[in-house]
Order: structure tokens, then C-alpha cells, then sequence
């Protein structure tokens, strides 16, 4: 008896393209951080900060959070972290 195995990992159709950043994070920048309201994303948050002082230490990080993921960010918030970073990353938790 002959048992064939068969790998369930498809072909990618698209062409991976690498990420390329587009913020100027030269001198002291500082990146926000937002999380969308579920508890998961602080945490999730706190491991990309991490992450992300192991690699870039001379930046700053401000956090933001939502505190409801069913709610959208509003304006005040949107202006302030607009104010305040030249980048950020949002975290979608649950």
C-alpha cells in the first residue's frame, strides 16, 4: 500500500512587496500607539512597543486607546495624535 501526502499550502498568486516606510522617524519622532478598545489590543501594544525600543530606542511612543472597539476615533482624539506623531500603529485586539 502506498500512502501519498499532499502539502494543503496553496501557491501565492500575488507577489509579496515589501513594506517600505513612508514617515520621516529621523531625530526624535514619535510614534503613536492605538489601540482599538479591546483589552487584547493594549497588551498587543505593549509587546510591538517593546519590540520596537529593542530596534529603534531613540524614538518616542505616545499611547492612545479608544476604550470602545465599536466606537470609530474621534476628531479631538484623530488631531491630537496627528499633533503629536509621525507615525502610528493601530492594534485591533479581542
Amino acid at each position: 500500500m502506498t500512502i501519498e501526502f499532499l502539502d494543503p499550502r496553496g501557491e501565492p498568486e500575488t507577489v509579496a512587496v515589501p513594506y517600505e516606510l513612508s514617515a520621516d522617524l529621523s531625530g526624535a519622532a514619535t510614534v503613536g500607539l492605538l489601540a482599538n478598545g479591546f483589552s487584547d489590543s493594549v497588551a498587543f501594544l505593549d509587546q510591538v512597543e517593546g519590540a520596537m525600543r529593542a530596534l529603534r530606542p531613540e524614538l518616542r511612543y505616545s499611547r492612545y486607546d479608544k476604550g470602545n472597539a465599536s466606537a470609530i476615533a474621534d476628531d479631538t482624539m484623530l488631531d491630537t495624535i496627528v499633533g503629536e506623531c509621525q507615525a502610528v500603529v493601530a492594534a485591533y485586539g479581542h
